[in-house]
């Protein structure tokens, strides 16, 4: 069974960054889709940003211009830079990873991510 560890959270002002990072321990593959999701108490978990299956990226409306993924094959890592922070991004970011030919989806333990002056 995959495991995911995610790392970088924390509290921030708003305008300011942070980069999440997300570690497998074991060898991801190119089809699966890795990223990243967050939720605030009393909400649904959102996916923020994720590699897609084919190898693009996907980033919800919310973020774009904002955050960026990116991923390190070799170290089956998987990064979110998040910029330019707002209040509204307060949340707890859960690591994402989709074995799509499994059909299985893991999920890391969260990180939390406060944004506030």
């Amino acid at each position: 069974q995959v495991q995911l560890v995610e790392s970088g959270g924390g509290l921030v002002q708003p305008g300011g960054s942070l980069n999440l990072s997300c570690a497998a321990s074991e060898r991801i593959s190119s089809r699966d889709m890795m990223g990243w999701s967050r939720q605030v108490p009393g909400k649904q978990r959102e996916l923020v940003a994720t590699f897609t299956s084919g190898g693009s990226t996907y980033l919800a409306d919310s973020v774009k211009g904002r955050f960026t993924i990116s991923r390190d094959a070799a170290k089956n890592t998987v990064d979110l830079q998040m910029n330019v922070l707002k209040p509204e991004d307060t949340a707890v970011y859960y690591c994402r990873l989709v074995n799509t030919y499994e059909g299985v989806v893991y999920w890391g333990q969260g990180t939390q991510v406060t944004v506030s002056s």
